[in-house]
């Protein structure tokens, strides 16, 4: 693949990138899909977000209003009948596609409707761009948890086996499958499309309201100054920012559209060893900046399987994209803890995720 050709993204190298240009963003109304809606609307992206009406309530998108800055479409990927007219009457450049039932409890109760969503819904995406000829970068995210979990301390690497004890992690490995087939059969005859797929690891950051996530337990908690239940206390994560990711996705998209062979394939994004906590740790530090909220510990263990060690291997994306995470562990927490505690005391939503997205990028829009 050769040595880095690429540089971390500024604001400006956001711009230079996105500014004018058509994106199709899927799962714009969920928690990621919001902080990346509004990163390419600040830019002066042509944006058109496709997705089911946010279910989090209060909605990191509505507290945005961003059905006013972007073209909100609400749609189910699962329709791949209408996804496609949406993206072939829209032709757009860019693809992102987040959609997805993303949570390992609900993958439980309904594993139809997540592998459905995950897999089919996938298919009906890469459907979408089979036929679009617009379409020059598609980025195409999964999950971290797509990885045979072997409980080992080392972190995966983007060749390792896919699988999954879960339903969630299951659908994320087939849609893995998926994506290889379509770049085989179809997106690798078109020179000029790159399209690449992202395992994440786990995210935090404000404006997440989701049911049975660490952070938001926790907000909720600190709101009435009552406690959070921890399940798997000592569970490891590689916890990092959710502006982490979605910088490596904008990095990618971008080089996918500029050198669409080279950059084609499977990247991780996530934090280094040395940055990752366990869930007591992450639970125990966010409800201290909080300042409000206690922690306990369940005393039956879950009878569900989760994984309890999980880590990436980044190697790929630090050499041949020069990709790096900017926010370690314990600055991810603080900003995270601080977008809650000021938007609770009046500070409006899209200021103070405005600000941190300038933080971040180091440059002023």
């Amino acid at each position: 693949m050769g040595t880095v050709s690429s540089q971390p993204m500024d604001m400006a190298a956001l711009r230079n990138a996105f500014s004018g240009k058509r994106v199709f963003l899927t799962g714009h109304t969920g928690f990621k899909g919001s902080w990346l809606a509004f990163i390419l609307a600040e830019v002066g992206a042509d944006v058109m977000g496709y997705a089911l009406p946010p279910t989090a309530q209060p909605s990191h998108f509505e507290l945005l209003r961003l059905s006013r800055r972007i073209t909100h479409v609400e749609g189910d990927i699962r329709d791949g009948t209408a996804l496609a007219s949406a993206m072939a009457e829209f032709e757009p450049e860019f693809v992102l596609h987040l959609a997805a039932q993303a949570l390992v409890n609900a993958s439980y109760v309904d594993p139809v409707t997540t592998f459905d969503t995950n897999v089919m819904g996938s298919v009906n995406v890469l459907e979408a761009v089979r036929k679009t000829e617009s379409v020059r970068s598609v980025v195409y995210v999964t999950s971290d948890k797509c990885y045979e979990n072997a409980e080992w301390v080392w972190g995966y690497r983007e060749i390792d086996r896919l699988g999954g004890h879960d339903p969630y992690s299951a659908s994320k490995a087939a849609a893995e499958i998926v994506f290889s087939a379509y770049a085989s059969s179809y997106l690798s005859k078109r020179p000029e499309l790159g399209a690449a797929t992202t395992r994440a690891g786990n995210v935090i950051g404000g404006g997440d309201w989701a049911a049975d996530r660490i952070v938001p337990d926790c907000v909720r908690a600190s709101v009435h100054d009552g406690s959070i239940q921890l399940r798997r206390p000592d569970a490891t994560r590689p916890w990092q920012h959710v502006l982490e990711p979605l910088s490596g996705y904008l990095l990618l998209a971008a080089q996918l559209r500029q050198a669409p062979l080279k950059f084609a394939g499977a990247w991780n994004f996530g934090p280094p060893s040395s940055e990752v906590r366990t869930v007591h740790e992450v639970a125990t530090t966010v409800m201290k900046h909080l300042g409000r909220g206690r922690v306990e510990v369940l005393s039956t263990p879950p009878k569900l399987h989760e994984a309890n060690l999980l880590q990436l291997n980044c190697d790929k994306a630090h050499q041949y994209l020069g990709w790096y995470p900017r926010w370690h562990v314990d600055k991810a927490l603080a900003a995270t803890a601080e977008w809650y505690r000021a938007t609770r005391d009046g500070t409006e939503p899209a200021v103070m995720t405005r600000s941190q997205v300038v933080d971040y990028f180091g440059e002023n829009v």
